[in-house]
């Protein structure tokens, strides 16, 4: 079984494309398995990538998170598969479905971009302390569950911790959520995400990245076209209106890395 170590702007996964038949197994238990990052290959989660058409271009996908529970949305996932669909099969553009969801995908020299789905916001969803001062988390659905908190000071924040508490309150059960703290730059926004299935903080989410451009414009701290989210990869995902439905579709799009590749026995 042959794959790919490759990750979108720090998020990191390990990619199986076009498996031959017969290659069946427990996604799940090989997620935990092969993203343990110490006794596995590492990563934030697994993808399965499958071709289903040449014209148009479309691939499944199956995303599984470190802890092998399923990913619905994976806007770093979807950009990993569309890098390498691009490198084996030479698409530009192309459909991607993923948890019965279809995305549009484009392969340019800015980088890898995806679309992503913004639901209904909800403001002032849960509240928590940090730093002795109470804090709201508005709610943003972009394909799966994130709460956007606005602060002062993003590097100041133990993410971990309270990103923790947030992402199992009792108010957001029982799927609980991504935690996402976000710190306005001028028109730009610096970003830090707990990630629900990883059960850490990630250096990159593109669904976070989309989710916190939505709560930040609502809040008019930025505006709606071609936001710079800077995450603690150092690697920037930018994220833009889609021109056929801005009010509700958005691209985010930025670096994709090839680490290495390898084969399991």
């Amino acid at each position: 079984m042959h794959f790919r170590k490759i990750h979108g702007a720090g998020n990191d996964f390990v990619l199986f494309s076009n498996l031959e038949p017969g290659t069946e197994k427990d996604w799940a238990k090989e997620a935990e398995r092969l993203c343990a990052r110490r006794t596995g290959v590492g990563a934030d989660g697994l993808v399965i990538s499958k071709l289903v058409s040449n014209t148009p271009a479309t691939l499944e996908v199956d995303c599984y998170n470190a802890d092998g529970s399923v990913a619905t949305m994976c806007g770093n996932a979807l950009r990993c598969t569309a890098w390498a669909a691009h490198r084996d099969h030479g698409f530009t553009e192309m459909s991607l479905l993923m948890a019965g969801v279809t995305h549009e995908a484009t392969v340019r020299g800015d980088g890898v971009w995806v679309t992503a789905e913004v639901g209904e916001i909800q403001p002032r969803r849960v509240q928590t302390v940090i730093d002795s001062r109470p804090t709201w988390f508005d709610s943003a659905h972009t394909g799966t569950e994130h709460v956007v908190a606005i602060v002062n000071d993003v590097d100041s924040i133990d993410a971990v911790t309270v990103g923790r508490l947030v992402r199992h309150h009792t108010a957001l059960a029982p799927l609980g959520t991504n935690v996402n703290f976000v710190q306005s730059l001028g028109g730009e926004l610096k970003i830090r995400t707990y990630e629900r299935g990883v059960e850490a903080e990630t250096l990159s989410c593109g669904s976070g990245a989309v989710a916190a451009v939505a709560v930040a414009a609502l809040r008019g701290l930025v505006s709606k076209r071609d936001v710079t989210v800077h995450n603690r990869a150092g690697e920037p995902l930018t994220v833009r209106p889609h021109a056929d439905r801005p009010d509700r579709t958005f691209w985010v799009g930025g670096p994709v890395t090839h680490t290495f590749e390898g084969v399991l026995a």
